[in-house]
């Protein structure tokens, strides 16, 4: 069993940046990737970012390449997305999660285990 808590939502504006940080606990050793999903009322949860464990190799969501940057801590397996340059539709509840070895990076069904998700709200 895996427990993870998103910290670093918040309101910022246009332009402005926020760093989230997801802290697991539990049993942590079968987890392989880390990822980043976001959902809004409107759109369903959707991919964002995901760091595998070894390499690391980072993926992004064609929205947010160049924008934010997703690292992992091995140690903890605690991982980070730092969100630059953030617009209005970044917007949304942000959800970590762990996938163990096999199943897409970019699929919400291949993550076993969720936060409770951070609120970030960009906006003037």
């Amino acid at each position: 069993q895996v427990h993870l808590v998103e910290s670093g939502g918040g309101l910022v504006q246009p332009g402005g940046s926020l760093s989230l940080y997801c802290a697991p606990s539990g049993d942590t050793f079968y987890t392989a990737t880390l990822g980043w999903f976001r959902q809004t009322p409107v759109i369903d949860r959707e991919f964002v970012a995901a760091i595998t464990r070894t390499g690391p190799t980072a993926y992004y969501a064609d929205s947010v390449k160049g924008r934010f940057t997703i690292s992992r801590n091995n140690a903890d397996d605690s991982s980070y997305l730092q969100m630059n340059s953030l617009k209005p539709e970044d917007a949304a509840v942000y959800y970590c999660a762990t996938k163990p070895y096999g199943g897409s990076y970019d699929s919400p069904e291949s993550y076993e285990y969720w936060g409770q998700g951070t609120q970030v709200t960009v906006s003037s």
